[in-house]
């Protein structure tokens, strides 16, 4: 680990990894695809990446807006250890501006005080462990800002059998993203739209370097993931555009990763829409698995149909959910149906219905060692 370099104001701060100086006396950050250029005292877009000297420095390493443990299917993963538990922590800030944020009080907040809970990557392995939890999630906020802190944790998990997850809009450079998903085991990464006009216009951010994460993910790494897409009306909530990105998935991706649509609701800049219809969510779901992908999902709302896993073999229903509550399962420990003996892709062990996390939260206190 790098060594810390202390500043009056903002404590301890952490040196970062990708950075380089510029001709013209700034230093650039070469972590996302924002390429942020400071002067000194000046910090990137995401707020918590600064210059201070002649270095970048990342302000929140070790320190968290809290800490809960969650079901798994809340990240959303379905195909990754259903029903259990995992340790869910985020920082602060974030490298897009989402108006439509749904946890915009952790990811726009421009207040260091609020990151009350401090936590060394060995504390967060071992909170884990103690709380039963199978894997660490780094969410809330988007991991890629805090990516040094994610890495040290990810190894610190690692060694304690812990698995790790980061949940992400996928907004992140090629060197950086190499390094970064070769500490994590699984990952859901948010799609907000396919169009650049929806990225440039509602996230101030571009699609083709998400694209770029996500076909990064399938063909060169191990890595288990995901994607969402939070279907806002009027926005990007059309059948055409849903097909237009199934197929994309199909093309690049494959039919096998499974695929979320959920449900908006009014909150940060856009409070004067209304919630997104559970329809709309089903004719998404219709239109992309028509296009030919296999594991299509709703989220935020009560749909058993569209929350359940079928097998692609014999069309059982294997694990049935009402929002993020098993309510069956009979897929084998290996991930196979029982009936027919088709695979389902994903990560799957044998399922103890008696354990079970549910739909239940749970705040996590970390007492420092």
């Amino acid at each position: 680990m790098n060594e810390r370099v202390h500043d009056p104001i903002e404590g301890d701060l952490y040196p970062g990894r990708w950075w380089h100086r510029l001709d013209d006396g700034r230093v650039q950050c070469d972590l996302c695809p924002r390429d942020c250029k400071l002067h000194e005292g000046q910090r990137g877009a995401c707020f918590v990446r600064a210059r201070v000297g002649d270095a970048m420095v990342l302000t929140t390493y070790g320190r968290s807006s809290g800490f809960c443990v969650d079901p798994i299917e809340k990240k959303p993963l379905d195909h990754f250890l259903p029903g259990s538990s995992v340790l869910s922590f985020g920082t602060a800030g974030c490298n897009l501006a989402c108006k439509f944020c749904q946890n915009w009080d952790i990811s726009k907040s421009r207040d260091m005080d609020r990151l009350m809970d401090r936590a060394s990557p060995e504390a967060i392995a071992r909170a884990a462990v103690e709380s039963g939890s199978r894997s660490v999630a780094f969410t809330y906020n988007d991991p890629v800002i805090f990516a040094e802190y994610a890495m040290d944790a990810a190894d610190a998990c690692r060694e304690a059998g812990i698995l790790t997850v980061a949940v992400t809009a996928g907004y992140i450079s090629p060197e950086p993203r190499r390094e970064f998903y070769a500490k994590m085991d699984a990952a859901n990464v948010d799609l907000k739209g396919f169009t650049d006009d929806f990225y440039v216009k509602l996230t101030g951010a571009k699609l083709a370097p998400v694209l770029d994460t996500l076909v990064y993910l399938k063909h060169e790494t191990d890595v288990w993931f995901e994607i969402t897409t939070l279907l806002i009306p009027g926005k990007n909530d059309s059948e055409a555009e849903a097909r237009e990105m199934s197929r994309w998935i199909l093309r690049e991706l494959g039919p096998d990763v499974p695929l979320h649509f959920t449900a908006f609701h009014p909150d940060f800049k856009m409070r004067d829409l209304a919630p997104t219809p559970a329809a709309t969510l089903a004719r998404a779901r219709r239109a992309a698995m028509e296009e030919g992908l296999h594991y299509v999902y709703t989220g935020n709302v009560h749909d058993t149909e569209g929350g359940t896993t079928f097998c692609r073999g014999c069309g059982a229903a294997l694990i049935v959910r009402d929002w993020h509550r098993i309510e069956r399962y009979v897929l084998t420990a290996e991930g196979r149906c029982p009936d027919c003996g088709t695979a389902i892709p994903g990560r799957f062990e044998e399922f103890e219905a008696s354990r079970q996390f549910g739909r239940r939260r749970i705040p996590v206190a970390i007492a420092p060692r």
